[in-house]
């Protein structure tokens, strides 16, 4: 694993700030690719001749190539300083968003979505340990959610705004755009990082030691209590519309209430881990578990459909920091960055099991308010895993 001698000012907090901001600027545009082509979709699949359940492939092409490629991208570039690492990727970003803005076929189009999905997993795995290494340990969890949020502030922000320019210029522009800050975030690592050593390639030794009990679970409880929170957020307009009796047209500022709550709970999630990282992790599941339940409760009383969406994105977050930190401690000392990426992968799994869950639940024919209380399962799932050997929570 790449090290780094921060001295005593750049273990400070002023004089990390700025590498940190350099790694979120990234982060945003990583998150704005990953979540703007969902409102674009329909334009799309016009655009190259598909129907939209094809167009949805490139949103499963996406999660394909953060899952997958994610970490075979981190092992093969193992020997590579963390910071050369980053221009690489921020270089494979802009050119699968170029890629994508001029793709004259679905095809390539697809293609594309799952290169730029490569450079997803990795840049968070990676980014996630040289985030930890700017700031003393009491800090480490803080500068992870820095770095996430740029993902919350891509849905928050850049979300809204990439629909809007896709609708008024046409799709396209909008990728060339996010091109644009794939050059910015590049020129921002190259700056602002301080300069790493040469890498150090993963022994098979080490790849073994992510079969070990400890990462396995920390893996696992990712899985699950993600999956809780995609069980409900896959089907929130319908959730809204139905269980709530929200109109159509309400639904958007209630999904930016949710966007304002993950940045919320993404920074409380980092201060919480890093007074007590196991206590955090217990609690933002039981939080998770709660909160399912609590949206059933409270959605079908109209006038609380905001503030619950407002908590329903802080929990949906503050569990990110926690469980990444958690896993990079469990990983072996010299593959921290393979664990962080392959938490990334668990993440994204995650949302994919939950969106089949809650599928499951409303094809049983329970309906769309049913979905909270299902929801509530994984996380309690992965509560019991943490609970099951408590030495790893202190």
């Amino acid at each position: 694993m790449t090290s780094y001698s921060p001295t005593r000012d750049q273990a400070g907090s002023s004089s990390a700030t700025w590498p940190l901001i350099a790694l979120g600027i990234g982060a945003f545009g990583i998150g704005l690719t990953e979540f703007v082509i969902m409102g674009l979709l329909p334009q799309v699949a016009a655009d190259v001749s598909v129907s939209l359940p094809h167009a949805g492939l490139l949103i499963s092409g996406y999660a394909l190539g953060v899952t997958v490629g994610g970490p075979l991208l981190t092992l093969a570039t193992a020997r590579l300083p963390h910071r050369n690492l980053l221009l690489l990727l921020m270089v494979i970003f802009t050119v699968g968003n170029l890629l994508c803005a001029v793709s004259p076929s679905y095809g390539l189009l697809l293609a594309a979505r799952v290169l730029t999905g490569f450079a997803h997993g990795t840049f968070f795995g990676t980014g996630s340990v040289v985030a930890q290494s700017l700031v003393p340990p009491h800090r480490k969890a803080s500068a992870i959610a820095l770095l996430f949020s740029g993902l919350t502030l891509a849905t928050v922000l850049g979300l809204p705004f990439g629909t809007w320019l896709g609708q008024e210029f046409g799709w396209r522009a909008t990728f060339w755009v996010v091109s644009g800050i794939g050059i910015v975030a590049a020129l921002a690592i190259a700056a602002l990082l301080p300069r790493t050593e040469p890498g150090a390639p993963m022994t098979w030794r080490d790849l073994a030691g992510f079969a070990r009990p400890g990462p396995l679970r920390a893996l696992a409880m990712t899985v699950l209590g993600y999956a809780g929170v995609f069980m409900v957020f896959t089907f929130i307009a319908p959730v809204l519309t139905e269980v709530a009796g929200i109109a159509e047209a309400q639904v958007s500022p209630l999904l930016l209430l949710f966007g304002l709550g993950l940045v919320i709970g993404n920074f409380a999630g980092g201060r919480l881990a890093d007074r007590n990282l196991g206590a955090s992790v217990i609690g933002v599941l039981v939080a998770l578990a709660a909160g399912m339940l609590l949206l059933r409760v409270g959605l079908p009383v109209p006038l609380l459909a905001a503030p619950l969406m407002l908590v329903f994105g802080a929990l949906a977050f503050a569990s990110v920091a926690p469980l990444q930190t958690f896993m990079m401690r469990q990983a072996p000392a010299t593959g921290a960055a393979l664990g962080a990426t392959l938490n990334i992968s668990a993440f994204n799994l995650g949302n994919a099991i939950g969106a089949w869950l809650g599928g499951l639940v409303l094809q049983s024919g329970y309906g769309f308010a049913a979905l909270m209380p299902f929801a509530a399962l994984p996380p309690l799932a992965a509560l019991a895993i943490a609970l099951t050997n408590r030495k790893d929570m202190k």
